[in-house]
């Protein structure tokens, strides 16, 4: 029987009364007081997330981008330092390896925030394609990852507007994190970006602020109702990207693993498109 892995924060999901399943080999909690309520908190205040379990990986050294900018989808060259892209990790066949998002740290280093199911794949495929110059390390022991969301959240955790897909060094209630302006639910919201051993003291002042814990079934639905998809279950290694609806986040004009494919794609047209639809009663989609 495999071990599940915990995140810095099991204790206090345990003290909350959190119902606890497993999640791409991690004890996580899918809810605390319930997934409606919390999703209701997410739509029309604020919501916490323990999103610890996403592997982080750095990229860094002279060669670092021109690395990136060959197995990436987008373009890495229109973010400046300070700023983050989401992109995608794709396979000859335009596949997509998992979706992710590059944060240019600085020049020559970068942060690849990853899905948890996937960072050991992910890793091992950057590592495989390390070129001379460049030094790809999974860091993800050293971080836990918080996701606060909500229209209020900013407000909750007094900060001030900025751009979508930034990010900056800052602190919430003396605990130092890195405030990155993106987020999974559709509403405004920060990730934060906290050395491990900081994780408990973020979350409880988080709490605090009057936040509402909320778990991994908010957050699916959440994800859901504004079309975001989750890889594994809506996309993967077997859908390519312009099929996914996600040609958006493809630079087709640049070399990358799987653009000659997905180029041929996009004139063909795909032969099945990932698409929406609208619920006319109520209830939650879920898989049958």
């Amino acid at each position: 029987m495999q071990t599940l892995l915990r995140t810095p924060l099991y204790d206090r999901h345990r003290a909350l009364g959190a119902r606890l399943v497993a999640f791409a080999g991690w004890e996580m909690p899918v809810q605390y007081e319930g997934v409606i309520p919390e999703h209701r908190a997410v739509r029309l205040d604020s919501g916490l997330f323990d999103v610890s379990h996403m592997g982080e990986i750095e990229v860094e050294g002279p060669k670092a981008e021109e690395l990136l900018q060959s197995l990436l989808s987008n373009d890495l060259g229109r973010v400046e330092v300070g700023g983050a892209q989401y992109t995608l990790l794709t396979n000859e066949q335009g596949g997509i390896i998992d979706d992710l998002i590059a944060y240019r740290i600085e020049p020559g280093r970068f942060l690849l925030v990853v899905n948890a199911a996937n960072k050991d794949t992910d890793f091992e495929w950057l590592k495989e394609r390390e070129i001379r110059g460049t030094d790809v390390r999974d860091v993800s022991d050293q971080y836990g990852l918080l996701a606060v969301q909500g229209p209020r959240s900013l407000e909750r955790l007094g900060l001030g507007e900025a751009p979508a897909f930034t990010f900056e060094e800052g602190a919430v209630d003396g605990t130092p994190v890195m405030v990155n302006r993106t987020g999974y639910t559709g509403e405004q919201g920060v990730e934060l970006l906290v050395l491990s051993d900081d994780a408990e003291a973020l979350w409880d002042a988080v709490l605090a602020r009057g936040v509402k814990p909320c778990g991994l079934g908010a957050r699916d639905t959440l994800r859901l109702e504004v079309c975001y998809p989750l890889h594994g279950n809506d996309i993967g290694p077997e859908t390519d990207a312009i099929s996914a609806g996600l040609g958006w986040v493809c630079a087709l004009d640049k070399e990358f693993t799987g653009a000659e494919a997905l180029r041929r794609i996009k004139a063909e047209g795909p032969r099945r498109k990932l698409v929406p639809f609208v619920m006319s009663d109520g209830g939650i989609p879920r898989q049958t």
